[in-house]
């Protein structure tokens, strides 16, 4: 499995998630996810919170557009983004 899959206007991205971080940052692949460190605390799901509001940002989408699918308790996480309107370019993804 590859760390994220398109479906028509959909991305399914797979992140490995590094919590309590001193900075919010890409660190390329781990195993076939992203890996993302992140400042937020896994505490009371604070961090999946933040990680919605992060990767809306990310790719220029309304947090409404993102959506975690699998992993919200635990460090591997599943999000799908519906018609992200950019890609970092530091994670490399092509559109299909």
């Amino acid at each position: 499995m590859s760390a994220y899959q398109w479906q028509d206007k959909r991305l399914l991205i797979n992140l490995h998630i590094q919590p309590r971080a001193k900075n919010d940052s890409w660190q390329g692949l781990h195993g076939d996810a992203f890996k993302l460190r992140i400042k937020a605390a896994p505490i009371d799901g604070k961090a999946n919170t933040y990680l919605l509001g992060f990767l809306a940002q990310c790719f220029s989408v309304p947090k409404s557009q993102v959506q975690l699918i699998s992993g919200s308790s635990s460090r591997h996480k599943r999000f799908v983004i519906e018609s992200p309107a950019s890609l970092p370019p530091e994670l490399g993804i092509l559109r299909d």
